[in-house]
């Protein structure tokens, strides 16, 4: 596959370049590309990141890195089953726990929410940092909603890092969820006031929480470019193309984070 010219394989983090080490330097240099642009493609463009981490797999299959990255961009693509084989070489290789909770979050892409459950209660979590366990409550509540359990879920989500004041990466996304949940389960008062808390943490907009709060407050704002096509031709001066209609409804939420081919995530709803 093309790779742009300014893309080096210089990119990719410092504990990977060291794991590519143990490669011919022109070898290396080529896996470390591919890495590249799966961690540039991967949100955009799954398909694409996905098929350069099967060229970086071909090319490295005994290095860890390269088996996580083809985790995460199966991962991004729905290919849970073959996301969860490449997880698992990974974590024989490190011997490391990162990668429990994207682990247990393909058992529920699965249809094993159960299983999921099981690795939320396994020592492995207590070996997680602090990111990492944030992770892991999440899958474990996607999973107990998955078992259409959802006070078991708004139950779960309750954590000294959900009633925290600090902001920390995590915490636009575990408001977010406890918000879902919270009107999933019919308290809407209740999910009003932690989307909106969602929004005061969310600095990046990786969340829809400014969304969801409109459609709770019955808004929706129509794209003016629809009129300009509707009124084409037309005569449109002096008239106010702006609309506001009252439409209030629900949307899916997704948690996953994809940030980097060689850093662990996984959540999903």
């Amino acid at each position: 596959m093309p790779i742009p010219e300014d893309v080096t394989g210089d990119e990719v983090d410092q504990d990977v370049r060291q794991e590519l080490q143990s490669l011919p330097k022109t070898l290396a240099d080529d896996v470390a590309r591919n890495l590249v642009m799966v961690a540039r493609l991967i949100d955009e463009d799954p398909e694409g990141a996905y098929g350069y981490s099967r060229v970086a797999l071909r090319l490295a299959s005994r290095v860890a890195a390269v088996r996580e990255a083809a985790g995460f961009a199966a991962y991004a693509n729905q290919k849970y089953n073959e996301a969860l084989a490449e997880f698992r070489a990974a974590r024989r290789m490190t011997g490391g726990v990162e990668l429990w909770p994207v682990m247990a979050d393909c058992e529920r892409g699965l249809g094993r929410p159960e299983k999921a459950l099981d690795m939320a209660g396994a020592p492995e979590v207590h070996k997680l940092d602090k990111a990492g366990q944030v992770e892991m409550r999440l899958v474990a509540a996607g999973a107990r909603r998955d078992m259409d359990q959802l006070d078991a879920a708004i139950v779960t989500l309750q954590s000294p890092e959900l009633a925290s004041n600090s902001v920390q990466p995590w915490t636009a996304r575990l408001r977010y969820a406890y918000a879902d949940a919270l009107l999933a389960a019919g308290r809407e008062a209740e999910a009003r006031e932690w989307f909106a808390k969602a929004i005061e943490a969310d600095r990046d907009g990786s969340t829809d929480a400014s969304d969801r709060l409109a459609e709770l407050d019955g808004v929706e704002f129509v794209d003016a470019l629809d009129d300009d096509e509707d009124t084409s031709g037309e005569d449109t001066s002096g008239e106010d193309t702006a609309h506001e209609d009252a439409a209030p409804g629900d949307t899916a939420h997704e948690d996953a984070a994809h940030e980097d081919a060689s850093e662990e995530d996984g959540d999903k709803d």
